[in-house]
């Protein structure tokens, strides 16, 4: 996936109206009609965000008659999945050294604090 093409799945996800839009196409085709339902919004305001969603790739349009199927399009949301994995893996890494160095540095503070008791009590090894 290009850096653009991810910029605006990103862009599109960052709305959560677009979301749960997405949430409701997941089930399957719906007219723009029946995904305006749950909104407080107008639903030229619900076609705006259809639009964004549809130039992100995420989402199709189609024209049947009267009736104007969305159906999502899971593609883009490889691309992001992919993006995430890329970087959890690195991030899993970074903290898995981060833990050793914490358990390492906890170690070492039991020992002082051992010492420092051995030495106070006069119980020097």
């Amino acid at each position: 996936m290009t850096p653009d093409r991810l910029s605006a799945t990103f862009a599109a996800l960052a709305d959560p109206t677009r979301r749960a839009i997405l949430a409701r196409l997941a089930s399957g085709e719906t007219s723009v009609l029946q995904l305006a339902e749950p909104f407080d919004m107008s639903l030229p305001a619900v076609s705006k965000h259809l639009k964004v969603l549809e130039r992100a790739g995420l989402i199709e349009r189609g024209r049947e008659a009267q009736w104007r199927p969305c159906r999502l399009q899971a593609n883009p949301l490889k691309g992001v999945a992919d993006w995430v994995e890329y970087y959890r893996r690195h991030w899993e890494e970074s903290f898995d050294r981060l833990e050793s160095y914490l358990k390492e540095l906890q170690r070492k503070s039991k020992e002082e604090n051992i010492q420092r008791k051995e030495k106070r009590d006069g119980r020097k090894k």
